[in-house]
């Protein structure tokens, strides 16, 4: 019996260590942006095989806002790549245009480290996968509005769920995840003005339908 449980425990030991390992060489995607003039001037956005990420408008990692992507965005984000031989080739496109801000692509995944820097790109699947990022990095900024908006101007909220609307409309919202529960905050808790409950609550209502289909 002794035996037996020292067998065991040595293999859940060794499942616990590969898991580890495994776990260690996941893949990471990031994107960042340098911009002087816009707003942000700079973002850089890291993002998981699961779905888990990162945002953060500065080099400093505990200014860093973590997030969750839907599983099926993320799954396409590294399939771009993928497509994209992981950066290892050229994405600039060399043309006489106006800057339109030096965007970095980076894989990695474990010592892998692969990286492509561009102001403009006309490959396809490159153009596809930097607006996806811009589109989490607009989603990011409109959770953090909303999430400002909750705890320190209740009168802000309504605006701040209409900017989140038209994003939906537009389709440029990703990060439902974090957007599902703030938006429930406000359609049930009455401090909120009516109209703002409201639009929240067909809000959230719509991306509900939308993640059922």
């Amino acid at each position: 019996m002794t035996k037996l449980l020292v067998l065991f425990a040595v293999s859940v030991f060794a499942c616990t260590v590969q898991a580890a390992d495994v776990a260690g060489d996941a893949p990471r995607l990031t994107f960042s942006k340098t911009f002087v003039g816009s707003v942000p001037p700079y973002f850089v956005v890291t993002i998981s095989p699961d779905g888990s990420a990162t945002y953060n408008e500065s080099d400093d990692p505990d200014n860093s806002e973590t997030l969750h992507l839907e599983l099926a965005a993320a799954k396409q984000a590294f399939e771009f790549a993928e497509r994209l031989d992981h950066f290892k080739r050229p994405l600039e496109a060399g043309l006489k245009i106006a800057n339109m801000g030096q965007k970095t692509l980076r894989w990695e995944r474990g010592s892998d480290k692969s990286e492509a820097k561009y102001n403009y790109s006309t490959i396809e699947d490159a153009k596809t996968l930097g607006d996806m990022f811009e589109r989490i990095g607009d989603s990011t900024r409109l959770i953090l509005d909303l999430r400002r908006a909750l705890k320190h101007d209740r009168l802000g909220v309504n605006d701040s769920v209409l900017r989140i609307q038209a994003a939906w409309e537009n389709r440029k919202l990703l990060l439902t995840d974090d957007i599902l529960p703030l938006l429930d905050q406000v359609a049930m808790n009455d401090v909120y003005i009516h109209m703002a409950r409201e639009r929240a609550a067909r809000m959230a209502d719509a991306i509900r339908v939308s993640r059922e289909k």
